[in-house]
């Protein structure tokens, strides 16, 4: 019998359950007595938070992670986005990819869907503080792909002048963020992606 959790990540904790390494990192366990062989569906990254799926089933971690499964994100970034910026983000951006498989090639995005965010879900403060307003206006934005590049939304957002301040997956699929808090677990007894 497979069990599944949803969880809201917290900024600052690995999507991973063993780290070895010497630095001492946050990691998922931490935050709850999950069963021997979970697995995060897909990743976020330390500085990223929100929803995160996670099962001891490996054939559900591949039809979540497959690229018929959308994933939304709200990113907060530097400065007001503007709707030409966003139209950019849409029609898909060059980026570059790091690491030995890809040898710092560069990459355009797939299209998709993207739209400027007048007001946010209450996603609760952040576990460090990104910067007040003396260092300038901030916006959101929502953006939804079906890809998912080593900090591909990040690298989004920058190569179209709009740094990301603050990363938030919301949704993914059809499984929403809602009111789980930063940290609370929720264990479902499946995914309906």
């Amino acid at each position: 019998m497979h069990r599944h959790f949803l969880i809201h990540k917290p900024y600052g904790y690995l999507s991973q359950f063993i780290y070895e390494l010497k630095r001492k990192k946050k990691l998922l366990g931490e935050l709850y007595d999950f069963p021997e062989n979970t697995m995060a569906i897909g990743r976020l990254d330390e500085d990223s938070e929100g929803l995160l799926l996670l099962t001891t089933d490996g054939m559900m971690s591949e039809i979540v992670r497959s690229k018929k499964v959308e994933k939304e994100y709200y990113a907060q970034v530097d400065g007001l986005i503007t709707e030409e910026a966003v139209e950019l983000l849409r029609n898909g951006v060059e980026i570059g990819l790091h690491g030995k498989k890809y040898k710092a090639k560069k990459y355009i995005t797939k299209r998709c869907k993207a739209t400027i965010l007048e007001s946010i879900l209450n996603l609760g403060e952040r576990g460090k503080k990104i910067r007040d307003e003396r260092h300038g206006p901030t916006s959101w934005v929502s953006i939804t792909l079906t890809e998912g590049k080593f900090r591909q939304v990040r690298k989004m957002t920058s190569a179209v002048g709009f740094p990301t301040l603050r990363l938030v997956r919301v949704r993914v699929g059809n499984i929403h963020l809602n009111d789980l808090k930063a940290g609370e677990v929720l264990e479902v007894s499946g995914f309906d992606v």
